[in-house]
């Protein structure tokens, strides 16, 4: 006999739906295939669970969770009800074609069913962030911007009643809401000013408080109230001023990458016995970066996720004290000498997925305690959702649609209200803050590189982005600009080599856009230990200075090249030479040389027992300018190259519960399909059959049905793709584990062909 279609159950709704319908059933739903389910009713009653159903509505927008609630105000749980009569009660609150794709929506994730009328799952009241009635209530809300007038305008117990209502459930029941009660009671001036409504119900006793009378009395962000989706645009330019604003942050931010990674090469900061940095080495990272505080934070959170830096024991190891300390990487060393658009990505990349949220940091969680840098406590497996969710809205509007964060957020909100508590205006406004700072959002405008981003779905998979970023990056300068007051302003990015050769001569003054460097005798003679001459400063100048080179600077590098080098330092224990036996003698005579205990082997040769970088920083100290020098007599550079950690081995990073492969979707729906054609519990097939089946499958390489029961006897019917058979062993790749098994071929009770269904 055919089921009536107003009382069709949900599992015989699924069944009739074609595979395609299944398949995109589970993808919306991946919770539903952990395990994949043996039946469609196993399916169906797995779908209508609570924990199932509130994951489900997780993804939904405002309003496909106020259609839901509107099924439940017209009690489509307990009865069918029809399309026409839900569509009236909607109204003009939301188009029609709107209306239809939030129901197709719906009907995919198996939240609601049936065709001209429809039924809502029992559990859906549990996925709204609201008690149902709330969101297309019969009374308009009040509007938002009116409701603290309102509330500044109550008497004590008016105000006390709401607040019980906040704190509780916003359902109450009272005589004084009945119809015909003095108007002077506080319930009934609540309801004249809209700051309660009534339900409708035979005793007309019961009230309820709005939603957005709640928020506002919380101090949330009021909303989402339409239905349809909001225009969070607030201010409109160019997408090519976008994308130049975002190259330009994401150079600045790339330029702190790298000198924080020099800081912590040359003074790796000791991590806390509780993980992470404490305040005080924060601080004094900061004086020495010139970042501040806030953005330091965002930087090492970002670095350390990405491998950059990590917490070990230094090489070469800091002499006070044997505690874990935070150094860069090997991969560091990688990473500075990739290309801008490349190291760009990784940076943009860690933090799109980015676990934690270095928002919090310097903040008390409710603990009272302070969020520390790179501690456990700012992990948060939502930050990543946040994050996606908001380069999703802004992808969403036209080139160069900006935004500000209190409409970002309300556009936020209005497509998550189940995220509504973390979608505040602070921590949008840090989100949007963090996405600048990275180099995806300009103006409040999503780049076009970010656009790509968004679009990537694994780490490996970043040429198109990079080549994007490429495009939007300033073309790297090949000059700069020197001053007569000895500065270097390079008016943007310059050549990887050229920047190298700058910083070896100069020291960065100020930094920014256009930055300034400083040239002084210590940054020549820098210069000149590392095995520069005088002659190729004054080339280096010359080639790439678009102005004329001072003839201070010119008096400068003659001076300290005179000076420098004229005391050699050797590598055979050590030696010092120089072809000036006086100047040798005034050497020897130092206080600074005492403890090399140099001895005179020649008129212009001495040697010590000390090493090789003692005895130049001691006789740098007295006041002399010593070079080294190799076995050839070549000035080289013996500077430390910093201090390294090994790279760790594995980053934290969030997985979001994802589908399985559609192939491996569609062999769950195969196994479901052929559960009736198998044979029945007690059934089994002949064992010579069952193995013939088994080795054909293998031979073919195709796909089976198998009905199998394990050793606790639980029996399960799985789609499975043999490989071979031997020693009473199939061995044979599960797709819903997505890996090779191997099963007892006495515990295998038949074999269907995974396509007869």
């Amino acid at each position: 006999m055919t089921i009536p279609a107003q009382t069709v159950p949900l599992g015989v709704w699924l069944a009739e739906l074609p595979d395609d319908s299944l398949v995109r059933l589970l993808e919306c739903r991946p919770d539903l295939t952990q395990p994949p389910p043996g039946t469609i009713a196993a399916l169906a009653a797995r779908a209508q669970a609570r924990q199932s159903v509130k994951a489900a509505t997780d993804g939904l927008n405002f309003l496909q969770l106020a259609v839901l609630d509107a099924l439940l105000v017209l009690h489509a749980n307990t009865a069918p009800v029809p399309r026409d009569m839900l569509a009236e009660f909607i109204g003009d609150r939301a188009e029609p074609a709107e209306l239809k794709a939030a129901l197709a929506e719906l009907q995919d994730r198996a939240l609601i069913w049936g065709e001209d009328s429809l039924r809502v799952v029992a559990e859906v009241a549990a996925g709204l962030p609201w008690y149902p009635g709330q969101a297309v209530p019969d009374q308009p809300d009040p509007p938002a911007d009116e409701i603290p007038a309102l509330l500044d305008g109550l008497d004590e117990p008016s105000r006390e009643l709401l607040t019980r209502l906040v704190e509780g459930s916003p359902v109450g029941r009272t005589r004084d809401a009945v119809p015909g009660t003095d108007p002077d009671r506080p319930v009934q001036r609540l309801l004249a000013a809209g700051l309660l409504h009534r339900i409708p119900s035979d005793s007309g006793d019961t009230v309820i408080l709005p939603r957005v009378v709640a928020q506002v009395m919380r101090g949330d962000l009021p909303g989402p109230v339409g239905l349809t989706t909001p225009d969070p645009t607030r201010h409109t330019t160019t997408q090519a001023d976008v994308d130049s604003v975002a190259a330009g942050a994401a150079i600045d931010l790339l330029r702190e990458v790298d000198v924080l990674i020099e800081a912590l090469s040359n003074a790796p900061v000791p991590e806390l016995k509780a993980g992470g940095l404490g305040v005080r080495e924060v601080k004094k990272l900061t004086k020495s970066t010139g970042i501040d505080e806030q953005r330091l934070g965002l930087i090492l959170e970002v670095a350390a996720a990405a491998g950059l830096i990590a917490p070990g024991t230094p090489d070469p190891e800091p002499p006070d004290g044997n505690a874990p300390y935070w150094a860069p990487t090997i991969a560091a060393d990688r990473f500075i000498e990739i290309s801008t658009a490349a190291r760009w990505h990784l940076i943009a990349w860690t933090w799109l997925n980015l676990p934690a949220r270095p928002s919090l940091i310097g903040s008390r969680g409710p603990d009272g305690k302070p969020f520390g840098v790179l501690s456990d406590a700012l992990y948060s497996t939502a930050a990543p959702l946040d994050r996606r969710l908001l380069l999703t809205v802004l992808n969403g509007l036209p080139p160069g649609a900006g935004v500000e964060p209190e409409s970002a957020a309300q556009a936020m909100m209005w497509q998550r209200p189940r995220w509504s508590a973390r979608l505040q205006l602070e921590p949008v406004t840090n989100l949007l803050r963090e996405a600048h700072a990275v180099g995806l959002v300009g103006r409040g405008a999503i780049a076009t590189p970010a656009r790509m981003l968004l679009a990537q779905r694994t780490e490996d998979a970043a040429e198109e982005v990079i080549n994007a970023m490429a495009k939007v990056l300033p073309a790297p300068l090949d000059h700069f600009l020197l001053q007569a007051d000895l500065t270097v302003v390079v008016p943007g990015p310059l050549i990887r080599d050229l920047a190298e050769q700058l910083d070896m001569v100069a020291t960065v003054e100020s930094a920014g856009a256009a930055m300034v460097y400083r040239i002084s005798e210590a940054s020549i003679r820098r210069a000149l230990d590392a095995g520069q001459t005088a002659g190729g400063l004054h080339a280096f100048f010359e080639k790439h200075s678009k102005t004329p080179v001072p003839q201070g600077l010119t008096y400068l590098i003659d001076d300290v090249a005179r000076r420098h080098g004229q005391l050699r330092v050797g590598m055979a224990t050590s030696f010092v030479r120089c072809e000036d036996p006086a100047l040798l003698a005034q050497a020897m005579a130092s206080p600074a040389a005492e403890p090399l205990e140099l001895r005179i082997l020649a008129p212009t040769v001495a040697v010590s027992q000390s090493a090789i970088g003692d005895v130049l920083a001691a006789l740098r100290a007295g006041g002399f300018v010593p070079a080294a020098e190799d076995s050839t007599g070549a000035v080289v550079d013996i500077r430390a190259r910093g201090a390294r950690v090994p790279a760790p081995g594995r980053r934290r990073v969030f997985r979001p519960l994802t589908a399985p492969p559609s192939q491996t979707l569609g062999a769950i729906v195969a196994v479901m399909r052929s559960v009736a054609a198998a044979p029945r519990s007690g059934e089994r097939l002949d064992p010579a059959v069952l193995v013939a089946l088994l080795q054909q499958a293998a031979l073919e390489q195709t796909s089976v049905v198998m009905g199998y029961v394990d050793p606790a006897g639980v029996a399960t019917q799985r789609v499975v793709s043999p490989i071979n058979i031997r020693g009473g062993q199939l061995t044979a790749f599960d797709p819903a584990s997505g890996r090779v098994r191997e099963f007892a071929i006495h515990r295998v009770t038949s074999v269907v062909s995974a396509d007869s269904g």
